[in-house]
């Protein structure tokens, strides 16, 4: 799968060199030339990192990263600032970013930067990709067998997308996943189902695994943004 980046920035001149170095390492550029546009595009597609630029128009970098982050807690962020002050820096750390580099900056650091950060991602999403059963509240779900125990003591088997979609929020948990997102990693893209089409699974989920449907613990429904699970 490609790699994706969201390129926040309103300087165009580095923003051309910053996407032709970028898309000669072999990664999708994506761009955005304000703040409020980054909140919308991140939100309607799948990235794997965010290069994130601090001063910009409508919405600032610091409130994108820290709304960011009130929805992704893993999305790598490297935020870039021609301020070098150290108050900046904390700044900018403290909204949720992972990585701070000041402009200008050497081209070649900041290439082996953005592969560390996706390292580091990679490293801590690997815990989970081997994951075969889990457990919450008095549910389980064993996704090599797509065989699970719900609430008082119902058994089932999941459908194959719902096995998908169930270890995908699990994965992602206390995280908004988008529709998108679900839509590329569980449809696939040439697929496109409706949003009703997932809120359907969502209530199955419901059925399966929550005391009470009608006030959810752990499968949530975002308006407008995606879904989240939560234990």
């Amino acid at each position: 799968m490609d790699r994706r980046i969201l390129l926040v920035e309103d300087e165009e001149n580095l923003v051309d060199v910053i996407k032709l170095n970028l898309e000669a390492e072999g990664f999708v550029v994506k761009v955005a030339g304000d703040g409020k546009r980054a909140i919308e595009m991140y939100r309607e597609q799948r990235f794997d990192l965010i290069v994130l630029d601090i001063m910009l128009p409508n919405v600032d970098g610091i409130t994108v990263c820290e709304t960011v982050r009130l929805e992704n807690s893993k999305l790598p962020i490297l935020m870039l600032s021609a301020k070098s002050s150290p108050s900046e820096r904390v700044a900018g750390l403290k909204a949720g970013a992972d990585d701070y580099l000041v402009k200008p900056f050497d081209l070649e650091e900041f290439l082996l930067r953005i592969q560390l950060l996706l390292k580091r991602n990679a490293r801590e999403e690997g815990k989970d990709v081997d994951m075969i059963e889990y457990s919450f509240g008095e549910n389980n779900v064993n996704f090599q067998t797509y065989e699970f125990k719900g609430v008082d003591g119902k058994q089932g088997k999941l459908s194959a997308r719902e096995n998908k979609l169930l270890k995908l929020l699990i994965d992602r948990k206390h995280q908004v996943v988008s529709r998108d997102q679900i839509l590329e990693l569980v449809w696939g893209v040439d697929v496109y189902p409706s949003t009703r089409t997932i809120d359907n699974y969502l209530l199955n989920f419901r059925k399966y695994f929550e005391t009470d449907p009608k006030e959810p613990i752990y499968f949530h429904s975002v308006r407008g943004v995606g879904y989240k699970f939560t234990d």
